[in-house]
């Protein structure tokens, strides 16, 4: 596994809610082993609304699309997510049910926290494991905001 890629991705990536956790080469290198990659194809659902899953995900590669279900027919769409993007990210601060669907548009690559592993990371790394909730709380404000502002359902 090597993670230049990814690490590429979110140093570049510019949106209001990019991952801006200001780790350098030797936190990269430290955080590495507490995440693992996984590949999906076109189609394959990344997170289902209502689930219980604990795990955020950083995209490397390919674009994800955060849905809700239900309320209005059809699916109404919140975000398109480029690589660099952090997804998932309330579920490291409190254990609720998932309040989109996410879905890969294209080939994607993910590198999975989940909390038990960002618990070791606590652990092991504290100020490390700092950086990182700080960087996904932001995110999480950011997005929060911006769907309060566009009247998106906060499920």
């Amino acid at each position: 596994m090597d993670i230049t890629t990814l690490v590429h991705a979110v140093q570049t990536l510019n949106a209001a809610d990019a991952f801006n956790a200001g780790l350098g080469a030797q936190h990269w290198q430290t955080l590495e082993p507490y995440l693992a990659r996984h590949n999906l194809r076109a189609g394959d659902l990344l997170i289902r609304q209502g689930d219980a899953d604990r795990s955020a995900y950083l995209l490397e590669q390919g674009n994800l699309q955060v849905f809700v279900t239900g309320g209005p027919p059809g699916r109404q769409r919140i975000a398109i997510l480029r690589p660099g993007s952090l997804v998932g990210e309330a579920s490291l601060f409190a254990e609720v049910p998932r309040s989109a669907n996410v879905e890969a548009m294209t080939p994607c690559v993910v590198w999975t926290l989940s909390v038990a592993r960002l618990e070791e990371l606590c652990a092991r790394a504290p100020s490390l494991a700092l950086q990182v909730m700080r960087a996904a709380g932001a995110v999480m404000a950011v997005r929060m905001r911006d769907n309060l502002v566009r009247g998106v359902p906060l499920i």
